[in-house]
């Protein structure tokens, strides 16, 4: 399977990629310094040119890009976020929940999830929380809690808030199986949605499990159970990784 995949230049979409080329797949690029995103012909011409068999969108781009993109492939998986609920009303999130972000980012992936749902019936649309990885830089959280103790001298952790995360490697394998496999619809991609970990014991396990000296420092600072649940799709426990 020919599978085109945007934000190669990211955080999440080489591990994405690397899970599909270890599956066989054929993994392309959207190379905007040759082929604008605005400029919907020369898009239509690129996209005829190249024929994907599948499309996983998770780099920027406008919203009516996403739904260009989505009315293009029947398998496409696009990759949304937490951040589509606000902390008021509290979760757990389920996929069916009024979504509530008043901050620009997540009000951004709301419009993208409006234009694809407008553009396809069989778009799959993946909200995941933050993301974990042993070596990808970009917005990383054990890169991110390696940068609070840099600068800090001290990893202020919430104990109120309960976040959705993931590892990078568990995620690319679910998008890869929404990709394979298709189900339309919202899923909801978090290892934290059943087991519960507050952040300040995520930051502990961390610190642990990968060999950092991090000054773990609970707070109250943030109050929000940001935990994704609800909908057809699961990842493994952060447990399944993490020792409590």
């Amino acid at each position: 399977m020919k599978i085109l995949v945007t934000g190669l230049n990211g955080t999440l979409a080489p591990r994405l990629a690397e899970a599909a080329r270890a599956a066989g797949h054929e993994v392309v690029g959207w190379d905007r310094a040759a082929v604008n995103p605005d400029d919907e012909a020369a898009s239509a011409a690129w996209l005829a040119g190249v024929q994907p068999d599948a499309v996983a969108h998770l780099g920027m781009g406008s919203a009516r890009f996403a739904g260009f993109l989505a009315a293009r492939c029947e398998r496409f998986v696009f990759t949304s976020t937490a951040m589509v609920f606000d902390h008021a009303p509290d979760g757990p999130h389920d996929v069916a929940d009024a979504r509530t972000a008043r901050d620009d980012y997540g009000r951004y992936k709301i419009d993208c999830e409006d234009a694809i749902g407008r553009a396809s019936d069989t778009a799959a649309v993946a909200r995941i929380g933050w993301q974990i990885d042993p070596t990808q830089s970009g917005n990383n959280m054990l890169m991110a809690l390696d940068d609070w103790q840099r600068r800090d001298g001290r990893v202020a952790a919430s104990r109120r808030w309960t976040p959705a995360c993931s590892f990078m490697a568990d995620t690319a394998a679910a998008l890869l199986a929404l990709i394979e496999r298709p189900q339309p619809g919202v899923h909801h991609l978090d290892s934290n949605a059943q087991e519960g970990w507050r952040f300040d014991e995520l930051a502990w396990a961390l610190a642990r499990a990968h060999g950092r000296d991090w000054r773990v420092e609970p707070t109250d600072d943030y109050h929000h159970d940001q935990r994704l649940v609800g909908g057809p799709s699961r990842l493994p426990p952060l447990s399944a990784r993490l020792s409590r």
